[in-house]
């Protein structure tokens, strides 16, 4: 069975401080219940090694937003996969929207980075997904293999193997706006049968694809209830306990 996954993504928010009481508070409200669901934070790069001395790995995983293309080297201002393991970290974000559009982040540079990821030891979790415009002309399933090709299915068996999926239809990101549970079903299957064409059913049917786009507490259960939707990579209802918890809940029917 596929794993199913909350995934938290901070992005740009939070002080240090801020950072660790959302953790401890959130992992007291996770420490006696049994929850059916991967739950993983990905602070900003400053809060990781503070917040991975405080976390119970059993309890609540921790994630990167990114990393450097790079092994090492004269990179101002990168931080490498190599450090993240070292800070305790398991999981990476790679290929967010907002990095393709505001970093410039291409398929190839993407492919680097998933590729040192990987070599580290941690689990990628690699976004794609469309534009408003790409729906609009009806691309939107052109344009997610396109990246996917570009980066993720490069990789051997074996290594996909260890890849997850968040497909965020940008149009839905902070917009207040959310795919319908059919169209993320219809992307996540589509998804799905990408995967199978390259790797094969097996592969395919044991990758976590995850929905990103305004999910939140009024409308995660019905997104979750979709049979290729395995979980969600949240954004902003992720920076309080009371709007993250019921998402994680969301699985226990």
């Amino acid at each position: 069975m596929r794993t199913k996954i909350v995934a938290g993504n901070w992005k740009m928010n939070k002080t240090l401080a801020e950072g660790v009481a959302l953790c401890k508070e959130l992992q007291e409200a996770l420490k006696d219940k049994k929850t059916l669901c991967k739950v993983i934070v990905a602070p900003p790069f400053l809060h990781l090694a503070s917040v991975a001395s405080v976390l119970d790995k059993g309890i609540i995983a921790l994630s990167a937003q990114n990393c450097a293309d790079q092994e090492s080297g004269a990179y101002t201002g990168e931080v490498s996969a190599a450090m993240l393991s070292s800070a305790g970290v398991s999981h990476v974000i790679i290929g967010h929207s907002e990095r393709r559009a505001y970093y410039h982040e291409d398929g190839a540079m993407l492919a680097r980075k998933v590729k040192v990821a990987l070599g580290h030891g941690l689990t990628p979790i690699f976004c794609v997904g469309e534009l408003l415009e790409d729906r609009d002309k009806e691309q939107h399933f052109s344009v997610v293999e396109k990246q996917l090709n570009e980066s993720v299915l490069s990789l051997s068996s074996e290594e996909f193997s260890r890849v997850i999926i968040a497909y965020e239809p940008v149009w839905a990101i902070g917009t207040g706006r959310t795919a319908t549970p059919q169209q993320a079903q219809d992307m996540h299957a589509h998804i799905r049968k990408t995967i199978s064409n390259k790797y094969g059913t097996e592969i395919a049917n044991n990758c976590s694809i995850l929905y990103g786009g305004s999910c939140n507490a009024s409308n995660a259960k019905e997104l979750f209830a979709n049979p290729d939707v395995d979980g969600g990579l949240i954004g902003g209802a992720s920076l309080e306990v009371a709007k993250f918890l019921p998402i994680i809940e969301a699985f226990e029917g």
